[in-house]
């Protein structure tokens, strides 16, 4: 499913699968059959998501990202010579790269590894079972984590609002700072996947009187959906703008995250947790001045953010 969604066709993505196209379709159809519904509109030029099949999807996808993670980690157990390393996860945010370079500058003899995923939960699940030596998340303000017992946690930001963005022809986008009750006839994206996303999304509707439609999906894929002016979706203040798109403060911060990395209390096996935790920061600083949204965002507001040096 996944393969035919990404490559846009049953041909490609029995190509791509190592497959002939007959297999593919029969096994397309047994899937169909089993859930009860179409799952692609075949036409002319590929295949297209059926509603159904975009639900199927993002349900599909963290299931197809665990498996591969699991057959890396076991190829890594079996195949990989001994030696230093050090797991870390995260949930998305344009911070990982940055960690990562820090930290195999400091720690070039070590074997580095990212996992990420949408779940906050699971990554700090990961982190208590010893899956991941350390973990970046993101705790959406009245939604808790499930902090299992026995971690720590390194608190980088009490309080960071959330955006939105939008398309640049939207009446919002001009607009310094935008209020929910604007974006009331538009179409919200929501990945329901994202620990805390969707009650942190209608707390803020029901605060201002609003219940607009709703579409599920996941971030990665919003960007064109928001240039075309289809729907509107929070994001994160560091998110980088692209051709067409608009990204505004919410009036009031009224969505808020918290971001803390997660370690186990006996620490990690290379370097130590204020070590990762001082490249997460400096990493974090980095990408947050240079995006020109939260810049202006911090630069009326006092934090809480340090100015990068």
């Amino acid at each position: 499913m996944c393969a035919i969604a990404d490559s846009g066709s049953v041909r490609k993505a029995a190509r791509q699968l190592g497959m002939t196209q007959p297999s593919l379709t029969t096994q397309l159809h047994r899937i169909e059959k089993a859930l009860g519904g179409q799952l692609f509109f075949r036409e002319p030029t590929g295949s297209r998501p059926t509603p159904l099949g975009h639900a199927v999807l993002c349900r599909a996808r963290p299931i197809v990202a665990e498996m591969r993670a699991l057959v890396d980690e076991v190829a890594s157990v079996s195949h990989r010579a001994q030696g230093a390393r050090l797991h870390i996860g995260s949930t998305n945010s344009p911070a990982v790269a940055g960690w990562l370079r820090r930290l195999r500058v400091r720690l070039p003899e070590t074997d580095t590894t990212i996992r990420t995923d949408v779940s906050a939960n699971a990554l700090l699940h990961m982190v208590a079972t010893g899956q991941l030596d350390a973990a970046f998340v993101h705790e959406v303000e009245g939604v808790p984590l499930r902090v299992p017992d026995g971690l720590v946690e390194h608190e980088l930001i009490a309080r960071e609002p959330q955006f939105i963005a939008l398309a640049d022809s939207h009446p919002a986008a001009a607009q310094e700072v935008v209020r929910v009750a604007d974006l009331a006839e538009d179409q919200w994206m929501v990945d329901p996947t994202v620990d805390g996303e969707w009650a942190g999304l209608r707390r803020i509707w029901a605060a201002a009187g609003i219940n607009p439609r709703v579409v599920h999906g996941d971030y990665l894929t919003a960007v064109d959906l928001v240039t075309a002016g289809e729907v509107v979706t929070p994001c994160q203040p560091t998110a980088r703008s692209r051709h067409g798109m608009a990204i505004r403060p919410l009036y009031g911060d009224p969505l808020a995250v918290r971001l803390v990395m997660a370690c186990r209390q006996d620490g990690t096996p290379a370097g130590t947790p204020d070590e990762l935790f001082a490249d997460l920061t400096a990493s974090y600083m980095e990408i947050a001045w240079a995006s020109d949204a939260y810049r202006a965002w911090l630069a009326r507001h006092d934090g809480p953010l340090p100015v990068a040096t």
